[in-house]
């Protein structure tokens, strides 16, 4: 069963940093892309950023203005999402999310498989 586990959110001040962690098991990990998505309450999903595990290319949302960084190990079958200088508008739930392929994309209904998701809040 495909399985995606997200890890490292949490609370931190403005213009800190956090380094999200997604494991993934249950698939051929570099036969995968490996989406981040974000939720705020009344809002709706939206996409931060995705890497293909087989060619390395990557996307990511404007909003990020070259805060973010997404990298993936594949001999852990793990993707980070590394968050520098976060504001208080980045507080979300963020998910990490897969799909079979390599194409780039940030469409949520184009991702098969979500994660339970993490918190982040980050305050003023």
């Amino acid at each position: 069963e495909v399985q995606l586990v997200e890890s490292g959110g949490g609370l931190v001040q403005a213009g800190g940093s956090l380094r999200l962690s997604c494991a993934a098991s249950g698939f051929t990990f570099d036969e995968f892309v490996i989406g981040w998505f974000r939720q705020a309450p009344g809002k709706e999903r939206e996409g931060v950023s995705c890497i293909s595990n087989s060619d390395s290319n990557t996307s990511y949302g404007d909003f990020v203005k070259g805060r973010f960084i997404i990298s993936s190990d594949n001999a852990k079958n793990t993707v980070y999402l590394q968050m520098n200088s976060l504001q208080p508008e980045d507080t979300a739930v963020y998910y990490c999310a897969a799909l079979g392929g390599s194409w780039i994309t940030l469409d949520v209904p184009d991702y098969d498989y979500w994660g339970q998701g993490t918190q982040v809040t980050v305050s003023a």
